[in-house]
């Protein structure tokens, strides 16, 4: 299997994305991180994908794992690093 990349939608001054961000370096994952701020496409666009109008966004290959407390809840849970090695 192959380790998806892992892409975190954020914005500035955004107190989830960074503690999403945290989490990720903390596990040494490496991310892309895209700023959506004054682009209405993208968030439009991250809208129509996850159901979601806040940031962080954060996905795993084309998987969205929600936001930080999504992701948080998939760490405690045992489920995230599977997902973030592509296992599950």
């Amino acid at each position: 299997m192959t380790t998806p990349k892992v892409t975190v939608y954020s914005k500035q001054n955004c107190p989830y994305c960074v503690r999403a961000k945290r989490l990720l370096e903390k596990k040494g994952v490496a991310f892309e991180e895209i700023d959506v701020e004054g682009d209405d496409r993208l968030r439009l666009w991250l809208r129509e994908k996850t159901g979601q109008m806040t940031v962080p966004q954060i996905f795993a290959g084309d998987r969205s794992l929600g936001g930080f407390s999504d992701l948080d809840a998939l760490d405690r849970e045992g489920r995230l690093d599977p997902i973030l090695r592509g296992e599950a």
